[in-house]
Order: structure tokens, then C-alpha cells, then sequence
């Protein structure tokens, strides 16, 4: 069990090992759920609502523009290190 500290803005660190261990880099968008007192993060799958357009979860536009927007997020992440 990893502990972490909860900051200013509800801000929290994940650990090195929590990101590994859950497939989690730099610039993913996360999943929250509350479920009880329990809080879960999980890594969002854009890709998978893209494939699931076809089976009736979403349209193609709605999950085209939450791609759009990941992609706008990483690159803008990215700017200020170079």
C-alpha cells in the first residue's frame, strides 16, 4: 500500500510505482469514480470510444474531438521543456 499526501487544490503525486504498475505516463487523461468513500482513477482509453462509435457508445465526432483535445494537451505539456 503507497500512502500520498493530498495538497492545496485537491492536488495529489501518484508514485513512481502506482504510475508503472497502472500504465500511466506523462499527459494521459485519468478516469475518477467514487464509489462509497473510495476513490478510483483509471487510465482513459480514447482509442477504445473511437472503436466503440461502432457499437452504439458515442458518435465518431464526439470521440474525434476528446482526441483532439488529449493531443492539444500533450503538445501544450510538452512546449515549456524545450
Amino acid at each position: 500500500m503507497e500512502l500520498v499526501k493530498v495538497y492545496k487544490k485537491g492536488i495529489i503525486v501518484l508514485p513512481k510505482s502506482v504510475r508503472e504498475k497502472a500504465g500511466i505516463e506523462e499527459g494521459m487523461l485519468l478516469e475518477v469514480t467514487v464509489e462509497g468513500n473510495e476513490v478510483r482513477l483509471k487510465p482513459l482509453d480514447l482509442w477504445d470510444r473511437v472503436w466503440g462509435c461502432g457499437k452504439g457508445r458515442g458518435s465518431a465526432e464526439e470521440a474525434e474531438l476528446e482526441l483532439d483535445k488529449e493531443e492539444e494537451g500533450f503538445w501544450r505539456g510538452r512546449s515549456w521543456r524545450r
